[in-house]
């Protein structure tokens, strides 16, 4: 009997994992490209993917940033801006860009069209899935590039690699803090939660499922269980076979999500700095309050949208200043592993 219980589960993640390709396939058709570069991808390049939304303001720093990692080729889809993000965009030589006026909810929040893009442009290559305000940092990463971490990870026949995402906010009103484009964000958002987390091992999808942070200190503290997911999958070796399942913070096969150690010890690991709290945040809440686009059960969040458009002070005694990976590493929140 328990041959065919297994026999069972692994039919329905692998039908799951067929229907999720198979989205992404029709979700194609919703896809106009605006300039296609991917020509120029070559081998042992690494990909960046994205989905966004007016983030005009964010983009300068966030190519700065990951061009200084490493990535050689972005590939985003732009969700009908209005901003000039996307002019700004189509006129960098190593971005190839697409556009789509569909729903960002009835897309798995981005995750169809991002899943047929990968399968078009990332098998076989390691590509780093990440939203426009998601910074990914990791040990030695100043002096030590994608290129090195994605070599030690293959060296050793591992295909994915996780991060924490952690919830950055600066002192006092998150809307009172300015920031101007091509700044980096961290001079703005100094402040982090180093405890407030819970672990809760997935067992059906061999994850860890972390949850806390700000947010849910801040707008979640009674219903913890709503808030945010905190652990991703951003960095993956792609199969065209391979579907994200929920964002980034779980895939297919269920071998992808063994990203943190659970039998003792410790596997490499990197934080993806969150950098959602720039002043820009109340306006953006009030027009997402609005669209309706995120979250499964929209009006059950009215109350964390109007939060935000008050210009909360996420600041607590309890709050860390941020003064680098480092840090990061001692506190447990990322870790070097067997990387020396």
């Amino acid at each position: 009997m328990r041959r065919l219980a297994d026999l069972w589960r692994a039919w329905r993640w692998r039908r799951k994992r067929q229907l999720r390709l198979l989205r992404a396939f029709r979700k194609r058709r919703e896809l106009v490209a605006v300039i296609d570069r991917t020509g120029q991808i070559a081998p042992g390049m690494v990909v960046l993917f994205c989905t966004f939304r007016n983030e005009a303001l964010r983009l300068p720093y966030f190519l700065q940033h990951y061009r200084r990692l490493g990535v050689g080729h972005f590939i985003f889809v732009d969700n009908a801006s209005d901003d000039g993000g996307a002019d700004l965009l189509a006129g960098q030589g190593d971005v190839s860009l697409w556009r789509t006026k569909a729903s960002y909810r009835a897309s798995r929040y981005g995750m169809d069209w991002l899943q047929w893009l990968l399968i078009r442009h990332g098998h076989g290559r390691w590509c780093l899935t990440v939203d426009a305000d998601e910074l990914l940092v990791y040990p030695d990463h100043e002096t030590r590039p994608l290129s090195a971490l994605t070599d030690w990870l293959e060296a050793r026949e591992i295909e994915s690699f996780g991060a924490l995402m952690l919830d950055m906010y600066p002192k006092g009103p998150v809307d009172r803090a300015p920031y101007q484009a091509g700044q980096d964000p961290m001079e703005v958002l100094q402040w982090f939660d180093r405890a407030n987390y819970t672990i809760t091992r997935k067992q059906d999808l061999h994850y860890l499922w972390i949850q806390g942070g700000a947010r849910s200190r801040m707008f979640l503290a009674d219903t913890p269980r709503r808030g945010p997911t905190l652990s991703k999958i951003p960095l993956v070796k792609w199969n065209r076979r391979y579907v994200y399942l929920n964002s980034t913070h779980s895939m297919l096969p269920r071998r992808l999500n063994a990203v943190y150690e659970t039998e003792g010890g410790e596997l490499l690991s990197g934080v993806l700095l969150h950098t959602k709290f720039l002043h820009t945040i109340s306006a953006k809440s009030a027009e997402e309050k609005e669209r309706r686009q995120h979250f499964g059960e929209p009006g059950a969040f009215d109350h964390y949208y109007d939060a935000l458009i008050d210009g909360p002070d996420l600041w607590c005694e309890a709050s860390t200043r941020y003064l680098g990976w480092r840090q990061l590493e001692a506190e447990g929140l990322m870790s070097r592993g067997e990387w020396g």
